[in-house]
């Protein structure tokens, strides 16, 4: 008999994850020839996030958890998942329930035809601000632009992937992760469903703008080296610049006799050539940041409880 596993990064759920299990346990029940497995991965939640879970293992012996030690954010918290969970595929989907259970019924279809990863589609954004939306997009369409791989737009992790994308996936230890690049990268047979994507059940979203955005510079700084081209472009053509305008201002001066306009002239110069330095000593600093972090070697992530076992 196949097992299915269910990956759900966990924190703060402590309100959805009642109304999330009911609609899951439907799921399950709908598709008896399968083994289920469903992984809740506790992210150091601040409620009773832990308790619920808990809770619900006693109630039915198909729910599994692991506890980290702290806060480590979801693309860590998911890597947890790939390395606890046991099943033959895995279905990866939100605590809030804004991913509908009833949409994994088409990816085992498509898992069953041989697709080794299936993701969700959106079909639209739910009750997403306009602002935020456009930013997304706008992200999206820059990665694409600039990486050598396929990024799939209006494609979240809300996926179910075969047990050779699970092994794979679990090969990339890098502590900076950028989970839905490394979904392309690793390639494998893929197809997509179509799903219309809720509202929020309950609880209180943790994604901010800040943290989206700070999530943005991962996918863009992990994916592609454009940034650093970017800068060096920058650099010539003001060095060019710089050449045509002093030969211009010594040419000027030499024919004319016209005097070189001093303070307004040197502070513009100043300012700008700095303002151009501080940006690419900026862009260089995101990578180097990263090559800091990576060489430390320190674990992604440290698992404080699995199952009732310390």
């Amino acid at each position: 008999m196949k097992k299915i596993s269910i990956l759900i990064p966990c924190y703060n759920e402590e309100a959805s994850l009642p109304l999330l299990y009911n609609e899951l346990v439907k799921l399950m029940d709908a598709h008896c020839d399968y083994e289920w497995e469903v992984l809740m991965v506790n992210d150091g939640s601040k409620d009773k996030t832990l308790e619920v879970i808990k809770a619900l293992k006693n109630k039915d012996n198909r729910i599994c958890y692991v506890d980290l030690s702290r806060n480590f954010g979801k693309e860590k918290a998911m890597l947890a998942g790939f390395d606890y969970t046991t099943g033959d595929c895995l279905v990866i989907m939100d605590a809030d329930l804004q991913h509908p259970p009833h949409v994994v019924n088409e990816m085992i279809a498509k898992w069953e035809e041989g697709y080794d990863d299936v993701y969700a589609k959106r079909k639209s954004r739910g009750k997403e601000p306009w602002l935020r939306k456009q930013f997304s997009l706008l992200f999206y369409k820059i990665l694409q632009k600039t990486t050598k791989i396929e990024i799939l737009p209006n494609v979240g992790d809300f996926r179910l992937l075969d047990r050779k994308c699970i092994n794979s996936l679990k090969q990339l230890r890098e502590t900076e992760r950028y989970t839905k690049g490394m979904f392309c990268w690793i390639g494998y047979r893929k197809t997509s469903v179509e799903f219309e994507q809720q509202g929020r059940q309950a609880g209180q979203s943790s994604w901010n703008f800040l943290s989206l955005l700070s999530l943005a510079v991962e996918g863009i700084v992990s994916f592609t080296t454009f940034p650093l081209r970017i800068a060096t472009l920058v650099g010539i053509f003001t060095s060019i610049l710089a050449f045509v305008y002093m030969v211009y201002v010594v040419i000027k001066a030499i024919l004319f006799g016209d005097p070189v306009s001093g303070f307004p002239t040197l502070i513009s110069v100043i300012l700008f050539l700095g303002g151009i330095q501080l940006l690419a000593l900026g862009i260089i600093g995101e990578y180097i940041g990263r090559i800091f972090h990576e060489t430390k070697g320190r674990p992604v992530y440290l698992v404080r409880e699995y199952n009732g076992k310390y």
